[in-house]
C-alpha cells in the first residue's frame, strides 16, 4: 500500500461527512485506527470509510458505542472487510429494527391525539393519565413504545 492509499482527515471528513473532531474522537475510542506521517499527521487506510459508515448506521438505529465497538472487534485484522463480513454483523440488527418500526408506526398512528408524554395538555390524555398517573412510571414520555424511550449513549 502506497502513500496514495492513504488518505487524510479532511479526506476522510468530506468523503464520510463525519467532522475531523469526530474522526478524531472514534480513534480515541479504539474505533478506528490511523497511522501518522514524518510530520505527525494522520492517514487513514480507504476502508476506513465503510467502518464509519458502519458507525453512523449502527448509532442510527441506537447501538451504544460499547455494541459498536464489539461489533467492529469481530472484524477481521489484516483486510478489508467483505460482503459477507457486514452481513454478519448487521444480522442481529433485525429484530432491534423490527421492535422500532413497530414502536414508530404505533407513534405515528397516535400523533393526532397524543404523542405518549402524560403531559395532560391534551383532553384525550387527561382520560388517558387522570391525575397524572404517569408521574409514577417515571420521566419522560412513559407512554410511548418502549424501543422510543431507550437512553443512546
Amino acid at each position: 500500500m502506497g502513500p496514495d492509499d492513504l488518505l487524510s482527515v479532511g479526506e476522510v471528513a468530506h468523503r464520510s461527512g463525519f467532522a475531523a473532531s469526530a474522526l478524531r474522537f472514534y480513534e480515541r475510542e479504539g474505533l478506528l485506527a490511523a497511522t501518522r506521517t514524518a510530520g505527525g499527521q494522520r492517514r487513514y487506510e480507504r476502508s476506513v470509510l465503510r467502518r464509519l459508515a458502519f458507525i453512523r448506521a449502527a448509532r442510527n438505529i441506537g447501538l451504544s458505542l460499547e455494541e459498536v465497538r464489539a461489533a467492529l472487534a469481530r472484524l477481521p485484522g489484516g483486510r478489508t472487510p467483505t460482503k459477507a463480513d457486514w452481513a454478519s454483523l448487521s444480522r442481529s440488527w433485525r429484530s432491534r429494527l423490527d421492535d422500532q418500526i413497530a414502536a414508530l408506526e404505533a407513534l405515528r398512528d397516535g400523533l393526532d391525539t397524543c404523542i405518549g408524554c402524560g403531559c395532560l395538555s391534551l383532553k384525550r390524555c387527561a382520560i388517558s393519565n387522570p391525575h397524572d398517573v404517569a408521574a409514577g412510571r417515571g420521566a419522560g414520555a412513559v407512554y410511548l413504545p418502549r424501543p422510543l424511550t431507550e437512553d443512546v449513549r
